[in-house]
Formats: C-alpha cells, structure tokens, sequence
C-alpha cells in the first residue's frame, strides 16, 4: 500500500530472518483481535441487558393498562346488563327482563367457550401422534 521500502530493508538489501519486517507481530495482531472481541462482547452484553430492562419496563406498563381496560370494559358490560333489564323490565316485568337477558348471556358464553374448547382441541391435535 505504500510505495516507501520497509524499515529494515536498505539499499535492497533484504531483512534477515531474524528482523521482523514491519513494527507490528502476529502476536499482537491476535493480541488486538482477542482485546477488541472482548470489547465486543462486553458492548453486547450491555446492550442486550439494557434491551432486556426496556422490554421489561415496557411489559410491565403492558400488563397494568390491559388490565384497567379489562376492568372498564367489564364494568361497561355490567353498565349495559343492567340496562338493558331496566329498559326491558316494563315490557316484561323485572322477573322476564332478567331471564331474557341473563339467557341470552349464558347462550352467547356456552357458544363461545364451545368454540374455544374446539380450538383448544385442535391446537392439542397439532402435537398428536400421526
């Protein structure tokens, strides 16, 4: 890469076996090499335990808002139960009104848990013996 001789070599002459021919070894290329992948890992141990800390941080906040939701959304249907039997009671009486709705209820959660039982199924047939 440069046009200028090597250190030891003079007037063509070339350098003995002895000398080595530039101002760095093998030894401490591999030295550097084993230094500089040390570095590397170090560099990639920090990195993923920070990724790891972020990702935690992350779910944790994950969880608690999943959480208020589901509770307003449960308290929302609960909202919307009771209504519906208060707006249902003077066709029905309060007695009919609450069946009607707690019926239908247990119609719409027995089809839904018969549908997650099925895929529940499925899934556990997917690891099954052929």
């Amino acid at each position: 890469m440069h046009d200028e001789p090597l250190p030891d070599a003079q007037d063509g002459e070339e350098p003995s076996a002895d000398e080595p021919r530039s101002g760095f070894s093998l030894t401490d290329d591999l030295v550097a090499l084993i230094d500089d992948g040390k570095t590397y890992v170090e560099a990639e141990a920090a990195f993923q335990k920070s990724r790891a800390l972020f990702v935690a941080n992350k779910g944790k906040k994950a969880v608690i808002h999943g959480l208020v939701a589901f509770a307003m959304i449960h308290t929302a249907l609960i909202g919307l139960v009771v209504g519906a039997v208060i707006a249902l009671s003077p066709i029905l009486t309060i007695w009919g009104a609450t069946a009607l709705v707690s019926g239908l209820l247990i119609v719409v959660g027995v089809v839904l848990a018969r549908k997650a039982l099925g895929h529940l199924k499925d899934a556990g047939e997917s690891f099954g013996d052929d």
